[in-house]
């Protein structure tokens, strides 16, 4: 073997090394770059609080999630839904010992410590300043590791070819996705969808603001009121939270 190629395959292995020992470091910083991060801010942190004991036996918030987000449930060839989104879902809890049970909107947590974030080694999978987690598909390269992660389940895989996509919501075949938020219109001064269809269902388990600012009905209900995490012992410090759980 010459010493040019020699030299070059040491170059090669120092290289391969170092990526094995900080996988997509260089990547994250730059997909973190490219995120809509000048739309957030540091003093914001957006949150969402849901009242279990108002929560009706509906899909209202499941249903305006999907007309807001192009989820269409459409059949794709092979005879299944043409995804398995699953950004928000209702799932029922029950306890063992009395049979009470409950049922609850479950979605992406948003945490501040956010697992997906951790072991994505693109730095597709993101945290804006403002707390709310993201996926940014074109950097996605569909390892699903977030979703094994994800300690809530909240996070889908897009298998086959999406149709009746909105522009202010990207999805793509071969891409993780999860609840946003629904970021699009936090950023334009809305509520989430969910949110939105709970309120004006009558239902108002539903509440949506900034945890740090003292003027939001969230954060006043938080201050007052008991509320619950979801696995508070992975310590995780969600934005999602509970009450009467």
């Amino acid at each position: 073997m010459s010493p040019d190629r020699r030299q070059f395959l040491g170059w090669g292995v120092a290289a391969a090394a170092g990526a094995a020992l900080a996988p997509g470091f260089m990547l994250v910083e730059l997909a973190q770059a490219r995120s809509p991060q000048e739309a957030a801010s540091k003093l914001q942190r957006w949150g969402l609080l849901i009242d279990i004991t108002k929560c009706a036996d509906c899909e209202a918030c499941v249903t305006a999630c999907h007309e807001e987000n192009g989820i269409s449930g459409q059949m794709s060839g092979h005879g299944r839904p043409e995804t398995d989104a699953q950004w928000i879902r209702k799932v029922s809890l029950r306890d063992k010992r009395t049979g009470y049970a409950q049922t609850l909107p479950l979605m992406c947590q948003h945490c501040e410590h956010p697992p997906c974030v951790d072991v994505c080694p693109t730095g597709a999978s993101f945290k804006r300043d403002d707390g709310i987690v993201l996926v940014d598909k074109h950097t996605c390269i569909g390892c699903r590791y977030c979703v094994m992660a994800c300690p809530y389940g909240a996070r889908s895989f897009i298998h086959e070819a999406v149709s009746g996509q909105k522009a202010d919501v990207p999805r793509g075949k071969g891409t993780v996705e999860s609840c946003t938020l629904c970021v699009h219109r936090v950023d334009r001064g809305e509520i989430p969808a969910c949110v939105e269809a709970c309120n004006r269902g009558g239902g108002k388990a539903m509440a949506f603001g900034d945890l740090n600012d003292a003027s939001t009905e969230i954060h006043r209900r938080l201050k007052r009121e008991p509320s619950s995490q979801i696995r508070a012992d992975l310590a995780l410090n969600t934005g999602v939270r509970y009450q009467g759980l």
